[in-house]
């Protein structure tokens, strides 16, 4: 007997979530425009500096710091001096060599005060000429990148599940207008994809229920028949019982395929309404297992598909009774609305669940310890159709075991 292939590995969840808020100060993320902005600027300030340094060697050995004058009195008949800058000139009985030290210890002092004008000056002037700068590159960051503002706009506008939007970035022939057009490119490639794909799972909805319907008739007419052989009525059973599992193989796999997509169109649903239909769905399976269904369900509101998110609770509750203790079972369906989000939570008692185990638990036909579609509880799509459509809605879907057995479902959507 040819060994079971293993199962095909999901692909891994992606970690840019384009549904994700701005954050409260976008200016202090390092963007490429800040860090632009920070490298012109920079340069500006350095080669300022630079440039300063430069000047002010120049006018230093211009004015000949600390070089002998170029006069000196060597004598004089009444000769007078003042100077409200130099005091020491103005002291009476001066020598001839005191007076000329006293003018060239005067004249160095008004060369270095001149130097630290001209110091002070320049670094305010390099100040806000920095400023000025740094104000010029980041506008000038901005404009330069302002293409590609674009095309993450209408990357995040096609995460959405809008195909149907372009880039067509106009301007010169540079690396940017390569990568929109590239991206319109590829964007073009993929909505003939999906559109072929929907057009797929609509022709394959018709095409698989069409004849599995047609058994089912067949099927009821003749078991129908009071004169039938016990024999064929048994048999007869058994080929009802594997056309409704065919049928619900379809019908899963039909969902998956529909709910891997965003919802386009969206309206208010009441998780507490969802969960509320889909106990009262397994309400009678629930009692004939004597499984006590328990929680109280709170409104929260989310925007999106009724029909699949009442299938989320109900492939979850279906899951939490069918998987559960055969005596003194419970099942614990909770709704709420919790930091800004909805939040279903769905536990119950049953087996042990190894924490290694969890997330083979969300792949298509995979069941605890590996059991596959050979089982009468399922056809091992349930929890990928649940991980699938919370993901399709902007959530997602978390499992815990519980101590003692048993699991805990959570599910988060945007409300």
């Amino acid at each position: 007997m040819a060994a079971t292939p293993a199962p095909p590995q999901a692909p891994p969840k992606p970690t840019w979530d384009p549904r994700r808020p701005e954050p409260p100060f976008p200016w202090l993320r390092p963007t490429i425009r800040i860090r632009l902005t920070l490298l012109y600027g920079g340069m500006f300030l350095i080669a300022g500096i630079l440039l300063l340094s430069i000047i002010y060697l120049l006018a230093a050995q211009a004015i000949n710091t600390g070089n002998e004058p170029l006069f000196k009195i060597v004598g004089a008949r009444e000769l007078q001096v003042t100077s409200d800058n130099c005091p020491a000139i103005k002291a009476d009985n001066l020598t001839f060599s005191q007076f000329n030290e006293s003018i060239s210890a005067c004249i160095d002092d008004q060369r270095r005060h001149a130097l630290d004008n001209l110091l002070s000056r320049s670094l305010l002037a390099l100040l806000g000429l920095a400023i000025i700068a740094f104000a010029f590159g980041y506008a000038m960051a901005g404009r330069v990148l302002s293409p590609l503002g674009r095309i993450t706009r209408t990357a995040r506008a096609v995460a959405g599940s809008d195909l149907s939007r372009r880039i067509e970035l106009d301007g010169p022939d540079d690396e940017l207008k390569e990568l929109a057009d590239t991206f319109d490119e590829m964007l073009e490639r993929l909505q003939r994809a999906f559109t072929a794909q929907q057009r797929f799972v609509g022709n394959a909805s018709h095409e698989l229920r069409t004849p599995l319907a047609i058994n089912r008739t067949l099927l009821e007419v003749h078991l129908s028949d009071p004169d039938a052989p016990m024999e064929l009525q048994q048999l007869g059973k058994t080929l009802l019982a594997t056309n409704e599992r065919s049928e619900q193989l379809v019908e899963g796999l039909l969902l998956l395929a529909r709910s891997d997509n965003q919802i386009v169109e969206r309206k208010p649903v009441d998780l507490a309404e969802v969960a509320s239909q889909a106990i009262d769905q397994v309400h009678a399976e629930a009692e004939a297992k004597g499984i006590v269904i328990r929680g109280e369900q709170k409104p929260a509101v989310v925007q999106g598909n009724g029909v699949l998110l009442e299938r989320i609770a109900l492939n979850l509750v279906q899951n939490a009774v069918r998987y559960n203790i055969p005596e003194g079972g419970w099942v614990e369906v909770t709704t709420e609305v919790q930091h800004g989000q909805a939040v279903l939570v769905v536990s119950n008692t049953g087996p042990v669940v190894p924490a290694y185990e969890i997330d083979n638990l969300f792949e298509p036909f995979r069941r605890l310890r590996t059991e596959r579609t050979g089982s009468d509880k399922g056809v091992g799509l349930g929890l990928s159709i649940v991980r699938s459509v919370a993901r399709a809605h902007g959530g997602h879907i978390s499992a815990q075991p519980r101590e003692g057995g048993g699991l805990m479902m959570r599910v988060t959507l945007p409300v």
